[in-house]
């Protein structure tokens, strides 16, 4: 039967809907997902380890479960991507480092036990930066392989880009999964920090590290996220709650037109000429519906607070690597260490209070609007030799552990994704994700007329 033209190019819940009804089956779309990951990863390299073998046996054992009449799981046979800092069992995780070579897990993280268990068709591991920092990885970006895909989930955001698969697993410390989406022309969503439990995950700084996932739609992000979301009691920063229904929430639609706060944040001269002239030309066309608002001085301290708690706990949850393999580290990653093993505990600490303070002036916005607006990125993707990219626009919304999306909704004048960062109350996910459906379906109608 095959799989129509363009199917692979769908947003996860339609692929969802046509596994479910038997109207397309696992082996199938693994088949055809494979065939693109062989036509690409030559040139992409998003992948760390993967083997078509694997991805046929679960496609198999998937079919045959649907065909035995049990129900299925919410993700049942969706092809997904893993970043290699996230353990799987059996399968290498090697942390994007040569000292992790060869390493493999005996047990799967949590996300991983989580994705098993809605049935999601593990395709494999996806490249990341040495140990999820700022040292570029060999994966080019699918758009064009001149410009970096960002980092460090570069191989995931690729893979999602490229169309290898419809749904990638990413983490996020300062900006590494709003600035690839961004870069890559995809859906990049990190939810509140502690959505998702971090058990299995390599930690780098854990005050600060989330687990994010990127899709090709909201929607798509909404069904990933809410399959991922619960209690772990391993993972401190989890707690039971409700779980949340991100996906119907979604597909409601707002019950009305959402409000914006156009927030420039203290970095704004960072940002590109094209991407302030778009960001404010959206702004405009929302009309009465954005608002803008000037964020109070102590935000221009917020990235340094930020760096402070992230060296800090980096040069502590990697003294391993620093005791026992320093020279194989990076330059950037040993300054790293270096600087997190100088900082003084009282300025660590000093910065781990700047979350509540940040976070009362937030409330204060949030009570007028649905979403605050801002970059993704200062610009479309630079040249790989530049780096992974500039992430002052995302570390601050990671520190004040808010959700935030990026939406492909601006183009660079050299053909390139700019992507715009939507950022909501914590714990509001769902509505974030909602609005981001809404500003997607506005701005394809400001284009059409």
């Amino acid at each position: 039967m095959g799989v129509e033209p363009g199917l692979l190019d769908a947003g996860a819940v339609v692929l969802r809907e046509r596994l479910a009804t038997g109207a397309l089956c696992c082996v199938e779309l693994a088949e055809a997902y494979l065939a693109r990951i062989e036509a690409r990863e030559e040139d992409v390299k998003a992948w760390a380890w993967l083997d078509p073998e694997h991805v046929r046996k679960q496609a198999s054992a998937l079919d045959a479960y649907r065909a035995s009449g049990r129900p299925i799981g919410a993700l049942h046979g969706l092809p997904v991507a893993v970043k290699d800092i996230v353990d799987t069992a059996g399968i290498p995780t090697a942390n994007g480092t040569p000292i992790d070579a060869g390493r493999v897990p005996h047990s799967d993280a949590g996300v991983v036990e989580r994705l098993k268990a809605a049935g999601a068709l593990i395709v494999g591991k996806t490249v990341t930066c040495e140990l999820a920092y700022m040292h570029p990885s060999a994966t080019t970006n699918p758009l064009s392989p001149e410009h970096t895909p960002g980092g460090s989930s570069a191989g995931s955001a690729a893979a999602v880009a490229a169309g290898m698969v419809p749904l990638a697993l990413g983490t996020q410390t300062a900006g590494s999964v709003v600035r690839p989406a961004a870069y890559c022309g995809v859906v990049g969503f990190k939810p509140t920090f502690g959505a998702i439990g971090r058990r299995g995950v390599l930690a780098q700084a854990p005050s600060l590290d989330t687990v994010g996932v990127f899709a090709r739609d909201p929607e798509g992000a909404a069904l990933f996220a809410e399959a991922l979301v619960g209690h772990d009691p391993q993972d401190r920063a989890t707690s039971p709650a409700p779980h949340p229904r991100l996906l119907s929430c979604v597909q409601a639609g707002a019950p009305v037109e959402p409000a914006f706060a156009l927030v420039r944040t203290p970095y704004w001269e960072k940002a590109d000429t094209e991407m302030r002239e778009a960001i404010e030309e959206l702004a405009d066309a929302l009309g009465e519906r954005c608002f803008v608002v000037e964020l109070p001085e102590p935000f221009a301290q917020a990235d340094a607070a930020r760096q402070r708690i992230q060296l800090a706990e980096l040069a502590k949850c990697f003294h391993h690597y620093w005791q026992h393999g320093r020279e194989q580290l990076s330059p950037a990653m040993t300054e790293a260490i270096e600087k997190g093993l100088a900082l003084p505990a009282r300025d660590y600490i000093a910065a781990l209070d700047w979350v509540d303070v940040l976070n009362a002036a937030l409330e204060q916005i949030f009570e007028r609007c649905d979403a605050i607006l801002t970059p993704a990125a200062p610009g479309p993707p630079p040249k790989r030799n530049a780096g992974t990219g500039e992430p002052v626009f995302n570390g601050l919304w990671t520190l004040c552990r808010t959700p935030a999306l990026t939406l492909p909704l601006f183009e660079a004048r050299n053909g390139l994704p700019m992507g715009a960062q939507l950022v909501g109350r914590r714990g509001d996910d769902g509505r974030l994700l909602r609005t981001g459906r809404w500003l997607l379906d506005f701005v394809a109608r400001t284009q059409e007329s």
